[in-house]
């Protein structure tokens, strides 16, 4: 049993390579935490207490189907445990500044060996005072997985964020990109990007390895249903002038210092999402931008996304039952422009020439 739970752990360990993309992605950190409890909860159904007098063969032992079970639940456990830790890892030391990444990891590690202890006493308590059997302690540290996760990703929504991403762009989508290394791996610079669908903003979040703010239409950002989702991800909500100057000043402000805190900001200067396919005028709105913060801009173009779900092709989104599943999507990047050869209009005609 030790065994292939330490199999399951190497698997779960080498396949975050796989899920992430080569990069660090804590997306699918949830998919740990709910793995590391659904193979848990099933570990109590699985465990089939038997009178056994003497040690059983090999052949004893895989004789019984529950011993399969309870063999194939602590892999999975494992396996998931490892999707949890070693992206977890990964971040840490991402996010860590390099004079102080020695003394964090030693701090985690102190950490980690008081809550080892603190989970001994807990297994007494549980076992010994409380006498709780083998399965239901099981039981337990799975129930309470739920609240500490639920905790945890509401205290840092980036993992829930994240996960998301991950999911929306390797089920509905399969979503590759092509020159995305023109983008700055540090320092401020400004994406934009010609606008299909209402999940434009997720797939480029999912594609790009930075984090990106991405401004978005006021009355989208308010929605009763995602707006949590869009405060999470830090989005910059705008509006027209006409509408609502204060607002649409404001949002200019706020992006300077997104750019002033060198992050990476996603703008889609058609101002709409597209109702027949083809690329609506770019507003003048960028040049503003650039005025105020001369950084440069990064022109990208969606590939793959018009005629999917949630995109206006044929009637409008979200009407109709998904028509395609697991589609291709691309996002193609090309040179950065530097600040002063931005103009609204030649950014417009090198996203069409990408589109093309």
């Amino acid at each position: 049993m030790l065994a292939v739970f330490i199999v399951g752990v190497a698997t779960g360990s080498l396949l975050c390579e796989k899920l992430s993309g080569g990069r660090i992605e804590i997306g699918i950190v949830p998919i740990g935490s709910i793995g590391l409890t659904l193979f848990g909860i099933d570990l109590f159904f699985a465990i089939n207490p038997a009178d056994v007098e003497s040690l059983q063969s090999v052949s004893q032992l895989f004789s019984h189907f529950s011993n399969i079970h309870v063999l194939v639940d602590l892999g999975m456990i494992g396996l998931f445990g490892g999707l949890f830790i070693v992206p977890l890892y990964a971040f840490v030391q991402q996010r860590t500044a390099e004079s102080n990444r020695a003394r964090t990891f030693a701090a985690l590690n102190i950490l980690n060996a008081l809550f080892m202890v603190a989970s001994a006493v807990i297994g007494m308590l549980f076992l010994g005072v409380a006498k709780l059997s083998i399965p239901e302690f099981f039981l337990t540290i799975s129930l309470l997985n739920i609240a500490v996760s639920l905790y945890v990703y509401k205290q840092i929504p980036e993992f829930a964020l994240r996960f998301i991403i991950w999911m929306l762009s390797h089920t509905m989508y399969r979503v590759s990109h092509r020159a995305l290394d023109h983008i700055p791996e540090q320092g401020p610079a400004i994406l934009v990007c010609n606008h299909v669908s209402f999940v434009d903003a997720l797939i480029i979040g999912g594609a790009v390895k930075r984090p990106v703010r991405f401004v978005m239409d006021i009355d989208i950002y308010h929605n009763k249903l995602l707006h949590w989702f869009f405060k999470a991800a830090k989005t910059i909500p705008i509006c027209s002038p006409r509408r609502n100057r204060k607002i649409y000043q404001q949002s200019f402000v706020q992006i300077s210092e997104e750019l002033q805190q060198s992050n990476l900001v996603c703008i889609f200067p058609e101002g709409k999402i597209t109702r027949n396919g083809k690329i609506n005028a770019f507003r003048p709105g960028i040049e503003t931008i650039i005025k105020n913060n001369p950084v440069p801009v990064i022109p990208m173009a969606l590939h793959g996304l018009w005629g999917s779900f949630f995109s206006h092709k044929g009637s409008a989104a979200f009407t109709s039952l998904p028509r395609r599943f697991w589609s291709k999507v691309q996002l193609v990047a090309t040179v950065p422009v530097p600040p002063e050869a931005v103009s609204a209009a030649k950014l417009e005609q090198t996203v069409r020439e990408l589109v093309d």
